[in-house]
C-alpha cells in the first residue's frame, strides 16, 4: 500500500467509496465523476502504479480484474448493449491516479475516438 495513493486510501477505508464488488484482491466502486450512466472503477487492492508496472507474475490478478468486470457488466445490465473497459497509462494517456485501474463504461453509445 502506498500511503499517499488515493486508491490505496479507498482500499484501506480511509476514504469512503460506493463499493459494488470486493474480494481479497479486487475492489470495484462507482466513479465520483461518471462519464456514462454506468462508470465503475476496478482496482487491485495491492498497489501497482499502472499497466506499465505489470509483469508475468500479475497474470492471475489481471485475469481476476477482467472476470470481475464481466460480472459487473452483467449485473449492471450493459452486456447486451455493450460496454467499454479501458485503462489509461501515464500522464499523456490520461492516467490521473498512479494506481492500476480500469474504467467500465456503459449505458449509452460511446464515441470513438475517445479523446
Amino acid at each position: 500500500m502506498s500511503t499517499d495513493c488515493l486508491f490505496c486510501k479507498i482500499v484501506s477505508g480511509q476514504i469512503p467509496s460506493r463499493a459494488l464488488y470486493e474480494d481479497d484482491e479486487v475492489l470495484a466502486f462507482s466513479d465520483i465523476a461518471p462519464q456514462a450512466p454506468v462508470h465503475v472503477l476496478l482496482i487491485p487492492k495491492r498497489h501497482i502504479a499502472g499497466a506499465q508496472a505489470l509483469d508475468s507474475a500479475d497474470a492471475a490478478l489481471l485475469s481476476r480484474l477482467f472476470e470481475v468486470a464481466r460480472h459487473l457488466a452483467e449485473e449492471l445490465g450493459v452486456v447486451k448493449s455493450g460496454y467499454r473497459l479501458v485503462t489509461n497509462v501515464g500522464k499523456d494517456g490520461g492516467q490521473s491516479v498512479p494506481h492500476l485501474h480500469f474504467h467500465l463504461l456503459g449505458g449509452r453509445a460511446l464515441q470513438w475516438p475517445p479523446g
